[in-house]
């Protein structure tokens, strides 16, 4: 099967524009919060999508260029454009069409996690940074949302007697390679699922999602020539139907996180 984000470009619009996703929820306004683009800033949207983040920084008075690696999500970033934004095809690790020094800040949304070059990928956004310049990096969270290593388990009565939803952990320390299907309820690249999402149907497609321990993250950010200014974990907006887990499961959206956002600083 194939990996390619283009078979499902129409299909995942429509899921991120969802007013109940979690990029709509959560993940938009504290991008915009932590990014706090100011009119004319140069902002570098890696691994851009069809431009859901693009658009919204765009509004806020930045100058964004996206990029991505699937053409047709780019065509879909283009129909959408204003007159402050620009769209390119090209993987993230070879940024050789942008100048050195020539952005403000960037941002990886729901990618990096599944970029297997990602040394490269660091060192080239470091390369087009602006010392002092920020990239700010939105992720699964990777103590919690490990695939094929994790997953909710309940137990009928827990410590204090009631039933407790959680999350099991197989490993963590050791990186790994999944192949991830791409349809609704599963981690993916542009996004995060939870069991309990109703997505629309896609068509069957299959993409790579790669473990890392924070540390993996922190020394090849380092190496880099960057500097972890900030750590935040976002937990899940959703709320179980009622019922007799609706507690526990709530409980667990608020105390177990969806994901981590790392602002790293150009040193």
């Amino acid at each position: 099967m194939k990996t390619s984000w283009g078979n499902v470009a129409d299909w995942y619009d429509k899921v991120v524009h969802d007013p109940d996703s979690y990029q709509s929820q959560v993940i938009s306004p504290n991008l915009l919060r932590i990014v706090a683009a100011k009119r004319g800033d140069r902002v570098l949207d890696l691994a851009c999508g069809q431009g859901f983040f693009s658009h919204a920084l765009a509004a806020e008075g930045a100058h964004v260029t996206g990029i991505d690696i699937a053409p047709e999500l780019v065509d879909i970033a283009r129909e959408h454009a204003s007159h402050n934004q620009e769209f390119y095809v090209g993987p993230a690790d070879d940024l050789h069409m942008f100048k050195d020094k020539s952005f403000d800040s960037a941002v990886s949304v729901l990618a990096i996690q599944n970029i297997e070059r990602m040394v490269s990928v660091f060192k080239e956004v470091s390369r087009v940074l602006r010392p002092k310049g920020r990239f700010v990096i939105v992720l699964n969270h990777p103590a919690f949302r490990i695939p094929g290593k994790s997953s909710w388990g309940w137990d009928e009565k827990g410590a204090s007697g009631a039933g407790v939803q959680y999350r099991r952990v197989d490993e963590y320390m050791s990186e790994s390679r999944a192949v991830i299907d791409m349809h609704p309820g599963i981690q993916s690249m542009h996004g995060a699922a939870s069991a309990d999402a109703a997505r629309p149907k896609a068509p069957r497609e299959v993409t790579y999602s790669f473990h890392r321990p924070l540390q993996v993250y922190a020394k090849t950010l380092a190496n880099a020539s960057f500097a972890i200014a900030r750590i935040e974990e976002w937990q899940s907006h959703k709320e179980s139907e009622k019922g007799p887990r609706k507690h526990a499961e709530d409980k667990a959206r608020r105390e177990i996180p969806l994901f981590m956002c790392l602002e790293c600083v150009k040193l």
